[in-house]
């Protein structure tokens, strides 16, 4: 994410990472859907979330019923948001009469839907900035990526199968076979995070990278997958 920072993908790849939405959900998303200010004196609060419930399918359908789904933002994904959301204002007022209106929150310059080759250009070179290879690193991998975090951070596999969409675990096992990590039992493998200690291999709670995890993991929760009253149309 740092190497996302400052550029015009940045929100876009903030969100794919701490959410773990697919590309093709992520450019059908409108603002519409989005609610980067919650409702904090709701009963119960309700937090900033993104409604993962249309995509650029045929037909605009999710690819799975469950993937139909309303999923909280991390402070992270927030903020990037609105930065983002402030530079779209710009681009409006640079591009005049030009732009054309569509309530998404991830377009071009114009206000155009975004195609999987505008995607993979700027996540290009995201990734040539940050010393990756970018033939193996497409746009999909950052969903790979949040499952492997989930993973490597000690959350159940049907928490994770849950928060990606998936009917159920088994398909998340198959999709997801090399980003998780096997069960871990009781014994000195066990991250100890009461203690503030790890054991084994796994990250140290004070490094800057877990506690991007530790958010993650505790903010980006699915906050219901939605009855099929909940789930309409704008």
């Amino acid at each position: 994410m740092d190497a996302a920072e400052g550029t015009e993908t940045e929100a876009y790849v903030t969100v794919s990472l701490l959410t773990g939405a697919r590309t093709e959900e992520l450019r059908a998303l409108t603002y519409s859907h989005l609610d980067l200010k919650g409702s904090p004196d709701a009963a119960p609060p309700r937090p900033p979330s993104i409604e993962v419930w249309h995509s650029v399918r045929e037909g605009g359908d999710t690819k799975t019923r469950l993937s139909r789904h309303t999923l909280r933002l991390p402070d992270r994904a927030v903020d990037a948001l609105r930065r983002h959301r402030e530079a779209q204002k710009a681009w409006r007022i640079e591009m005049a009469d030009q732009w054309q209106e569509q309530d998404l929150v991830f377009c071009t310059r114009r206000g155009l839907p975004l195609g999987p080759a505008n995607v993979r250009r700027s996540f290009r070179a995201v990734v040539t900035k940050a010393g990756l290879d970018d033939h193996v690193w497409t746009p999909r991998e950052m969903r790979h990526s949040f499952v492997s975090l989930m993973s490597d951070t000690g959350v159940p596999l049907e928490e994770i199968s849950r928060l990606v969409g998936h009917q159920s675990t088994t398909v998340t096992e198959a999709v997801y076979r090399k980003q998780l990590r096997p069960v871990l039992t009781e014994g000195p493998r066990r991250w100890t995070v009461c203690s503030g200690r790890p054991t084994g291999s796994l990250t140290a709670p004070t490094s800057p990278r877990n506690r991007i995890l530790s958010q993650a993991v505790g903010q980006a929760s699915a906050l219901r997958t939605g009855s099929e009253s909940e789930q309409h149309s704008p």
